[in-house]
């Protein structure tokens, strides 16, 4: 092979690298009809030495469910990764949970996180969205809808996708769904929602997952949390082998541009 046909071959591997890395699956934004795009709104690619706190309200330290919310458990690996931890400290068990609450509150649009997830019982990863409003009683899910765009109490690749409203006492209701997808047991997906004004649609990894029309559609802004919660529904937390890690490596929001 002469050093033409070499260097000409080694072009177009590299060409093709970088074609593959353009056009590699991160998000799988949804297709859309000609005249409109989508456009980044918010973004956290946690390239930081720490969590930006203009972006996040770090929570804790205070008691949930059957363990704490502390803030040592949340932090960056300064390899572009936010890590939530769950641990045990002295008798008892600890994870991490942070929020955009009255930093970035948003309606509609597309939202998507990319991570990992963990590999051992008693606790699970949240993907959620909240608004003061979902306490309201009356307007159905408009006046504000907890929208949990993902939830993973198991480790066999079983995920939940689940939506609140009218409060959490005698008047509340709820719509979800749940399924396998043997894949998620290993290396980084993507779990997103598209919120329409009049539905919300789910994805993993590009896949739609479910619709949902439930509740009316919450028509107010929401926040954004990325949580680690310890309780039963994720199984026995004193089988697992601790700490155990939920590594996000980014969340983006982007809205519909026409």
């Amino acid at each position: 092979m002469n050093t033409t046909i070499i260097l000409v071959s080694t072009l177009l591997s590299i060409a093709w690298n970088c074609v593959a890395q353009t056009n590699a699956p991160a998000e799988w934004l949804p297709p859309l009809p000609d005249g409109q795009s989508w456009k980044l709104a918010w973004q956290d690619e946690f390239d930081g030495a720490r969590i930006d706190e203009s972006k996040w309200d770090i929570m804790g330290d205070s008691k949930r469910r059957d363990g704490y919310w502390v803030k040592a458990d949340s932090y960056v690996d300064g390899q572009g990764h936010l890590i939530l931890r769950t641990a045990k400290t002295g008798d008892r068990y600890t994870s991490g949970a942070i929020r955009t609450l009255g930093k970035f509150e948003h309606k509609f649009g597309y939202w998507v996180v990319r991570c990992k997830l963990p590999t051992q019982p008693g606790h699970w990863p949240a993907f959620w969205l909240m608004s003061g409003g979902v306490g309201k009683v009356g307007d159905g899910g408009r006046d504000g809808t907890e929208i949990d765009i993902v939830e993973i109490p198991w480790r066999d690749g079983r995920i939940t996708m689940n939506l609140h409203w009218d409060g959490y006492g005698k008047d509340h209701k709820s719509a979800g769904h749940q399924l396998k997808i043997p894949e998620l047991t290993g290396g980084y997906h993507t779990f997103a929602m598209w919120w329409k004004p009049d539905e919300y649609i789910f994805y993993t990894d590009g896949k739609e997952t479910w619709r949902s029309k439930a509740g009316g559609v919450s028509q107010v802004t929401e926040y954004l949390k990325l949580t680690e919660e310890i309780g039963k529904w994720g199984g026995e937390i004193e089988k697992a082998a601790l700490p155990d890690f939920f590594e996000v490596d980014y969340v983006r929001v982007y809205d519909l541009q026409k």
